[in-house]
């Protein structure tokens, strides 16, 4: 009686492709007559060989489920027959390695896996396997292997001060409250990894990271140029004429400013390290851009002083070139 050919690859009937390949070639790594010199190694090879020959090809599966072997040699329901070979060995012959049995039969890959380190090389896919022969167990430790799970990616939002000043700060993402650390002087765009809270690892791997894009906020009356922070301070006309002393905020705190008289619109002044310091390299600059603001609605006084005072003026178009 003719053993059941699921048993000989130590499968069940409703063994997947996969899980068909993976016990064919756990057997050929066994049992191949080039390694296991041991009486009747050389049977179970073939038996191993013949097995998965059969149910490797969905088509000759098909016939077996329904007719045995039997059915496969026949070719019933238009199957194909057993390979062409003396006395219908599907092997179709010796073996050019000594072994009895021929390659022809068995799967490229598998093939390249266990004769890999005997021509002086690497198995499947350049790995080193188990037992001192080079590629045997190749997929199996490929597919065992410890694997780093995916990174996952978020995006989030901060405001102008915090990422000028670094910080830590809560997010919550997928459910869970994740503590980030802000870099001092961070940009829209900028990526921070949080290592461990991204995709799960696979056979003891590592776990991905988190990847959080940062969007910045922009604020109502700083702005930044590099590592330096800008901020407009206005100033009436007696004051950018005469001079004045005029207390500007900064990021943390404020600072008293001298103006000096003659001051024009858009002239910075500058407060020297009071910008962004980054963690690396030399802090930026804080600059006060002067603005100065004409008056909308006088008093007939403020007309009468500002016309006293007009012709004292000197013309800023002087020495412009459209004027005539």
């Amino acid at each position: 009686m003719e053993r059941d050919l699921y048993e000989i690859l130590g499968v069940t009937k409703s063994a997947s492709a996969d899980e068909l390949k993976k016990a064919h070639r756990g057997l050929v790594r066994k049992f191949h007559p080039d390694v296991n010199k041991d009486p009747g190694a050389d049977v179970r090879f073939k038996e191993a060989q013949e097995a998965y020959d059969i149910l490797s090809d969905p088509e000759k599966r098909k016939l077996y489920d329904q007719f045995g072997i039997a059915g496969v040699k026949s070719g019933a329901a238009g199957g194909a027959g057993p390979r062409p070979g003396a006395g219908g060995d599907p092997f179709g012959g010796g073996s050019p390695f000594g072994g009895g049995q021929s390659w022809q039969g068995v799967d490229p890959s598998t093939f390249e896996e266990v004769f890999g380190s005997m021509f002086g090389g690497r198995g499947a896919r350049g790995a080193r396997g188990r037992g001192g022969f080079g590629g045997f167990g190749a997929d199996e430790e490929e597919e065992d292997r410890p694997r780093s799970g995916a990174n996952a990616e978020a995006s989030e939002t901060v405001d102008f001060v915090t990422g000028a000043l670094g910080g830590t700060r809560s997010f919550r993402v997928n459910g869970e409250s994740i503590e980030v650390r802000i870099p001092a002087g961070i940009q829209s765009g900028a990526k921070l990894a949080v290592r461990g809270k991204g995709g799960a690892g696979g056979h003891g791997g590592k776990p991905g990271d988190l990847i959080i894009t940062i969007n910045v906020t922009p604020h109502p009356w700083f702005r930044r140029e590099g590592n330096d922070i800008l901020t407009d301070v206005p100033l009436t006309i007696a004051e950018a004429s005469l001079g004045a002393s005029v207390r500007v905020p900064l990021l943390t705190g404020s600072v008293q400013l001298r103006v000096p008289g003659g001051v024009k619109s858009g002239q910075r002044l500058r407060v020297k390290g009071k910008g962004i310091q980054p963690p690396k390299g030399e802090p930026g600059d804080f600059y006060a851009v002067i603005q100065i603001e004409a008056p909308k609605d006088l008093d007939s006084e403020g007309r009468a002083a500002l016309e006293s005072l007009a012709p004292r003026l000197a013309n800023p178009r002087t020495g412009a070139q459209w004027t005539e």
